[in-house]
C-alpha cells in the first residue's frame, strides 16, 4: 500500500529539499495527478480547499523553491501572470487568453529557423516559446 505522501516525498528528497509541512502538501498537489500548470493564487486557493493552513507567501517561496531545484518550469505570460509548469520535458505553450489557460506545445510541432548570435563564453541553456491565442472576435 502507497503512503499518501510518498510520492511527494521522494521528489522533494530526489532534489535535496527539506520535506516540511508545506512543501509535502504542495508537492503532492502538484505531482501526485497529471502535468498541469498553475498559478501561486490557483494553488493557494486548492491548498486552502483541503483544509491546510498555507499562506500566499509561503505558496510563491515553495513555487521558486520548487523552480530553483529543477522540478518546475516557471512560464511567464506576461508582466503580470506567471504559471507553473510540472511538464519538464522540452515542449513550449500556447496561451488562451479569453480562458486563461495554458496548453503544452510539443517542441517538435514549433520550428524555431533562427536564433540570434550566442556571445562568446556564453551557451543557449534553453528556449522556450508562448503562443498568445484569443477568440478571433476580441
Amino acid at each position: 500500500m502507497t503512503r499518501p505522501y510518498s510520492k511527494a516525498l521522494r521528489c522533494l528528497q530526489n532534489v535535496g529539499l527539506r520535506p516540511t509541512r508545506q512543501r509535502l502538501v504542495l508537492a503532492k498537489l502538484l505531482f501526485d495527478g497529471d502535468n498541469r500548470h498553475v498559478t501561486a493564487e490557483a494553488l493557494h486557493q486548492e491548498v486552502t480547499g483541503t483544509g491546510a493552513k498555507v499562506s500566499l507567501a509561503t505558496v510563491y517561496n515553495t513555487l521558486h523553491q520548487f523552480t530553483e531545484a529543477g522540478i518546475l518550469k516557471e512560464v511567464i505570460v506576461d508582466s503580470n501572470r506567471t504559471y507553473f509548469d510540472t511538464n519538464m520535458s522540452d515542449h513550449h505553450h500556447i496561451f488562451f487568453k479569453d480562458e486563461e489557460k495554458l496548453k503544452d506545445v510539443s517542441a517538435d510541432d514549433l520550428i524555431i529557423s533562427a536564433l540570434p548570435d550566442v556571445p562568446e563564453g556564453k551557451k543557449i541553456s534553453g528556449v522556450s516559446v508562448v503562443v498568445h491565442m484569443e477568440d478571433a472576435n476580441s
